[in-house]
């Protein structure tokens, strides 16, 4: 069942070729830092919006927590100066009546404060009354619902300007990325707000610059409706998440080589069974990754059994997991026999993986 919410399209207030662009720094730093940012935005021509944080919440006391009030005003006459719209983030009541007062374009809340429904409210509360966009980025931890409440909670106080940001969740073990995607959360959220537009944060689902063009990219193929990129003159410098930010220069090329494919239909007349194959797609590179990453452990235990001159196959290890498997396969309703033929074939691998890594070693 879809949810249904009153929500004005991106379009409808901001003038952008697909997709919006939203970048600028991860934080405002000096008037001069913010400036040099929009005016190498600007040169390019691509973005619509210059995003800057002006609070930045820290996991640990001591680090830098953003410029606070002061920036305000650098950031919204940066974006004035060079046509852009102003976006920053806020987790109170207090930093909406600051950006408000300042005249900045649009808000944003933050993952760490999407968690608190608490918080949310509060800023719910503040924008009531206000034609203001407030943009609502994902929770850190994988909870769809915890989304869907915070978008509600906004709606709720009268604001139709409002749009998803996926920037990715807390990782649960290794991962590739600083905050892994769970791009099918991401759909899950669009099947159930079917009027609902998403912008992608690849830079904090990235953490690096080096996986922005494949994650800007996944988010277009899935029809995100924009990309929001952190600039900086010298992001090496830059006072806060420096290895995910990129010089407009860099960002500019990486534009370049996106690749905007066409849509045959309009993104709501996209069939429910289309919508569904997407999410088994994504699902099933979860699976790919997380047998990979079995895989390099099942490596290590084979460097430890060589090591200590241990048998490869030992019964009641695998017995163990035989017996794990069933519990949990039946616990989600999964057949016993294609939990075996799944486990047969996990268990093959990881024989052939340690037979190979042991021989190598006795080479």
């Amino acid at each position: 069942m879809s949810i249904q919410l009153n929500l004005s399209p991106l379009s409808s207030y901001i003038p952008h070729q697909h997709p919006l662009i939203i970048s600028g720094p991860c934080s405002v730093e000096t008037e001069a830092q913010v400036h040099a940012a929009a005016a190498g935005l600007a040169a390019l021509g691509k973005a619509s919006v210059l995003r800057g944080g002006i609070w930045k919440p820290r996991t640990r006391p001591n680090a830098f927590e953003g410029i606070g009030n002061v920036g305000l005003k650098w950031l919204v006459d940066a974006a004035k100066q060079h046509n852009f719209l102003s976006a920053t983030e806020v987790a109170n009541a207090a930093h909406v009546e600051a950006a408000l007062k300042a005249g900045v374009d649009i808000l944003w809340i933050g993952a760490r404060t999407t968690v608190n429904p608490f918080s949310v409210q509060e800023i719910a509360d503040a924008v009531k009354g206000q034609d203001v966009p407030v943009w609502v980025k994902n929770p850190l931890n994988p909870d769809l619902q915890l989304w869907i409440g915070a978008l509600e909670r906004i709606a709720q106080a009268g604001i139709t300007k409002i749009a998803a940001i996926h920037r990715g969740f807390a990782p649960n073990g290794p991962s590739q990325y600083r905050n892994p995607p769970k791009w099918d959360l991401a759909i899950e959220l669009k099947r159930q707000i079917p009027n609902l537009e998403m912008i992608c944060d690849p830079s904090h689902i990235s953490g690096n610059r080096e996986l922005l063009l494949p994650v800007a990219q996944k988010a277009l193929d899935l029809e995100m409706s924009g990309l929001m990129l952190e600039t900086h003159c010298t992001p090496d410098e830059a006072w806060s998440d420096a290895k995910q930010q990129i010089t407009p220069e860099k960002f500019g090329e990486l534009l370049d080589k996106l690749v905007i494919r066409k849509v045959e239909v309009d993104a709501k007349s996209l069939s429910e069974l289309e919508e569904i194959r997407k999410q088994i797609d994504l699902v099933d590179e979860d699976i790919i990754e997380k047998i990979a990453s079995r895989m390099k452990l099942v490596e290590q235990i084979a460097e430890y059994k060589a090591q200590h001159n241990i048998t490869i196959l030992q019964m009641d290890r695998w017995k163990h997991v035989i017996d794990r498997w069933n519990a949990e396969g039946a616990r989600f309703g999964l057949a016993e026999d294609f939990i075996s033929n799944v486990l047969q074939a996990v268990h093959k691998e990881s024989i052939r993986k340690q037979t190979g890594r042991m021989n190598k070693r006795e080479e």
